[in-house]
């Protein structure tokens, strides 16, 4: 696979993720509120209109575009048309799609493809949006164990101060040894499965507080108290700094789409947060920008290399370690912290800057 195949599936998983991390809340919200006990009418019309603002701008997207990326099926495709598939079957309803004609015809074009209907079958759209049946919810419920209220044997005459002895004894019992409750499958799963270990295990103890860093840095002035409290406190043995400058930058196109790119990065290094910071920034304009930044790390080796789930990224970027105490770092960390300065080495005007912290 060539670079350009590979960003190209960079863009599609980008893309679909984005797009489910930011439909996937308010679809859930109105499935939650057909299928369970009813939500305040201000909250399921919130959802709605969440909903409509989603595909409204899905709609625009797929404006000029057969499908999501590219002119074939992706996983963008499949990924999303599967988050809606029971958004189409019980939620929108004829005057509610009329709207978004693009998203429609998008999404009746892939079910309608043989490897769609192969595993979701006759996808048929919604005449009447579903709304909350009781009697149907109540009996949904799982049965108690038990006789019933109308079985149940008729209750005996309050026995005598001895008689009640026995009752309270077998309550005693009853408190003493609970039953123990049983888990499901998904339940016994995850308490098999082993717990994981923290990347970091190895290394020593560091003075550098991140946490404290990055409270400074994100309530108080950057060039005045953040940049002063990170020297003063940084711990270079501890803690190591570099510079990360993305390799690509000749298939960089639209601005808005290098963003996803960092925040995608950002989104899959999650677990990274406690033990790094990042100030990322991109340079330039459509079809002519590049991406570079400043990242701090625990240890004094690349952290990406300490857990798989660290390594989707970070080979698409130049990576070259920085001394502390060169003037070069100094002023290279004060630039890429503040969103300001003269980036010698760059060549290309600020655009916009994104912090991992």
């Amino acid at each position: 696979m060539n670079r350009k195949e590979t960003f190209c599936l960079t863009k599609t998983s980008l893309f679909h993720l984005y797009f489910l991390h930011n439909v996937m809340y308010p679809l859930v919200i109105v499935m939650h509120c057909i299928t369970s006990p009813p939500l305040s009418l201000q909250a399921t019309e919130q959802a709605k209109e969440e909903v409509k603002k989603v595909l409204s701008v899905l709609n625009h997207h797929l404006n000029t575009r057969t499908f999501l990326v590219g002119e074939r099926v992706s996983l963008a495709d499949i990924s999303v048309v599967c988050s809606m598939i029971w958004l189409y079957k019980q939620v929108l309803e004829p005057s509610f799609r009329q709207p978004y004609p693009n998203v429609t015809r998008w999404f009746q074009t892939c079910v309608n493809q043989p490897q769609f209907k192969t595993v979701l079958g006759e996808v048929k759209l919604c005449g009447k949006m579903a709304q909350f049946d009781p009697k149907k919810f109540s009996d949904m419920q799982p049965k108690k164990d038990g006789p019933s209220k109308k079985d149940a044997p008729p209750k005996k005459e309050k026995a005598g101060k001895e008689g009640g002895k026995p009752q309270e004894k077998k309550k005693e019992e009853k408190e003493a040894a609970p039953a123990e409750e049983e888990m499901d499958e998904c339940e016994a799963a995850l308490a098999a499965e082993p717990k994981t270990k923290d990347p970091f295990a190895h290394l020593p103890k560091s003075a550098f507080v991140m946490d404290e860093f990055k409270r400074k840095y994100s309530n108080e002035d950057t060039l005045t108290v953040a940049v002063p409290h990170f020297w003063e406190h940084f711990d270079k043995e501890g803690y190591s700094i570099w510079y990360g400058e993305y390799k690509y930058a000749e298939e960089l196109t639209m601005t808005f789409m290098s963003c996803n790119l960092i925040m995608g990065m950002f989104q899959r290094l999650d677990k990274l947060r406690k033990n790094g910071f990042a100030s990322v920034i991109l340079f330039g304009g459509n079809n002519d920008s590049s991406i570079s930044g400043i990242w701090i790390f625990r240890g004094q080796d690349l952290a990406f290399t300490l857990s798989d789930d660290w390594q989707i990224d970070y080979e698409s970027y130049a990576w070259r370690k920085l001394d502390p105490d060169s003037a070069e770092t100094k002023t290279m960390v004060k630039e890429y912290f503040a969103w300001e300065g003269e980036f010698k080495h760059v060549g290309k005007p600020f655009n916009q800057g994104k912090c991992f912290k």
